[in-house]
Order: structure tokens, then sequence, then C-alpha cells
């Protein structure tokens, strides 16, 4: 089993669910307006001077397929994509246990 965390632009929430209803992920935890500022990019607060929000869901997986299926629309979401701010990205942690 392993999880993952998925972190973007709140504009791209639209996105996001129709990538995750194509792979067939209709489970996940939301965290909205997410503050924060990534390695090389432009922080997002929701201030005028940092405008904007990032999201994050959190996804468990017992099916390792979908994730790696997650992987790569990911991956070539983010080849097309020039700003690195507007990149989408994936971070998969080590999970011990679920209770």
């Amino acid at each position: 089993m392993k999880f993952a965390f998925v972190v973007y632009r709140d504009v791209l929430d639209d996105r996001i669910s129709g990538i995750l209803n194509e792979i067939g992920i209709d489970y996940y935890t939301e965290w909205e307006e997410v503050k924060g500022k990534g390695h090389q990019t432009e922080a997002h607060l929701g201030t005028r001077p940092f405008p904007g929000y990032n999201c994050v869901r959190m996804i468990a997986f017992e099916d390792e397929d979908k994730l790696k299926k997650l992987i790569e629309i990911l991956a070539e979401f983010n080849h097309d994509v020039i700003r690195k701010d507007d990149h989408i990205r994936l971070f998969q942690p080590p999970l011990e246990k679920i209770v």
C-alpha cells in the first residue's frame, strides 16, 4: 500500500478532479486554501503581493497501478507547462499503516 500528496495551484482544481475521475480514484482527503512556497517558485499566500493558494489531496493507494498512472499523467502535464509555479507536484512518502 502506498500514499501520495498531490499539491497544485487552486486554479487547477477542476483539472485534478478530471484526472482522478479518469483513473477511477474517487477517494482522497483534500485541503483547500493551503499557503506555501515551493523550491524556485513564487509564494501562494492568498495576499495581494502573493496571490492564490495551493490545494493538497492526500490519496492512499491499495492499487499501485492507479498511482503509476497518476504519476504518468502528472509528468506529461508538467512536461507541457513552462512555468514551474503551474506544475502539479506529487510527494510519495512511505505509508506504514492505516487504522
